[in-house]
């Protein structure tokens, strides 16, 4: 039996983290990261889930998407 390995391009990580990055920052007060990482490429990491980032992670933002929610009612 024969194996296929599905080899993504990195570009493709990227794209696939921003689509995720943008679909959560609709529902989400808090600023969405994406992030180099050299294992997996890249990931979208939520503001929230960390308060602020830790240094590490802040140097290894390639791109912030806002968050989208307002508490102005």
């Amino acid at each position: 039996m024969a194996t296929q390995l599905q080899r993504t391009s990195t570009s493709d990580r990227y794209f696939a983290a921003l689509a995720v990055a943008e679909r959560r920052a609709l529902h989400s007060f808090f600023d969405q990261h994406i992030v180099e990482d050299e294992e997996l490429g890249y990931l979208a990491l939520d503001e929230g889930d960390y308060n602020a980032l830790p240094a590490h992670l802040a140097a290894r933002v390639v791109h912030t998407i806002h968050g989208a929610m307002l508490d102005e009612f």
